[in-house]
């Protein structure tokens, strides 16, 4: 649905509105659960109250879960040293290249940046007054405020990273461009951030345990029934969050296709088990 994902990346909400049209227009069902059940303000950028700058995703969640995935099992000390062991290493890797970078901003932001210089050549620029300035050219032309660091693409006020037009209008100005930017692109915040060490906890021999701490006495938790069967294993899926199960081959027992689509020689599942696991 390019409709859905024009959607959720729109800055302005006149463009989200044409793209919702679209998708009420071909599935109505699918327009009143996003509008009336989930929410604009839960997955449409221009709807969200808050700065999220240019993240729509919650991946970052996955991840820790797919992290996590053969360690949930341990023992709570245990799972903690995975964690801390897993932290450390990240924290030092970044902080290596967080210090070998020498662009003002980090090597994805900067990339991401660079090519907008290209874009905003050619725009007629003209001063409204003191801090505000009127682009034209390309597909949409723009009314920036390089004082409150804004424009009327809204690309400058939700990602916090100059737009073309607001590059354009820098240049006018003769503002350098780079002081435009939200500093949590910069090459100083994203050292700050991995700045600090995280070390091991140690043996619990050597904790310092306060007294009141050690002779408390902890019950075990209420042990339910267990119901017949496999128990589960991962983990319940949360609101609005949907999974998609992958087709098995009846044929060679691999997961991705059909029996009538399988390239396998042989109807024996036997060396040829799959190797995944579906969600």
């Amino acid at each position: 649905m390019g409709s859905y994902w024009s959607a959720v990346n729109a800055y302005r909400c006149e463009d989200f509105a044409r793209y919702m049209t679209e998708i009420s227009h071909r599935y109505p069902r699918v327009a009143e659960y996003l509008e009336n059940e989930v929410g604009f303000e839960k997955w449409s950028r221009c709807h969200y109250p808050g700065l999220r700058y240019n993240i729509t995703t919650t991946n970052m969640v996955e991840f820790l879960n797919n992290m996590l995935v053969n360690a949930r099992d341990f023992p709570y000390v245990a799972l903690l040293d995975v964690i801390q062991e897993k932290m450390s290493k990240w924290w030092n890797d970044r902080r290596i290249v967080a210090m070998a970078i020498t662009a003002p901003l980090t090597p994805s932001w900067e990339s991401e940046f660079r090519p907008r210089f290209a874009q905003s050549n050619g725009r007629h620029t003209l001063q409204l007054n003191l801090v505000t300035y009127h682009v034209k050219g390309g597909e949409l032309e723009g009314v920036v405020d390089i004082f409150n660091k804004t424009c009327t693409c809204k690309e400058f006020d939700i990602d916090k990273l100059p737009c073309v037009h607001a590059i354009a209008a820098a240049h006018h100005a003769q503002v350098s461009v780079y002081s435009l930017v939200s500093p949590y692109y910069t090459k100083e915040y994203y050292v700050l951030a991995y700045g600090e060490t995280i070390y091991p906890v140690g043996s619990q021999s050597q904790w310092d345990v306060p007294n009141e701490v050690a002779t408390r006495v902890v019950l075990p938790r209420e042990v339910k029934e267990r119901k017949r069967g496999r128990p589960k294993t991962s983990r319940f899926p949360s609101v609005g969050e949907f999974r998609k199960r992958k087709n098995r081959c009846g044929k060679c027992g691999a997961y991705g296709h059909y029996k009538k689509k399988c390239n396998s020689q042989t109807g024996s599942t036997e060396g040829n088990q799959p190797t995944d696991v579906p969600v």
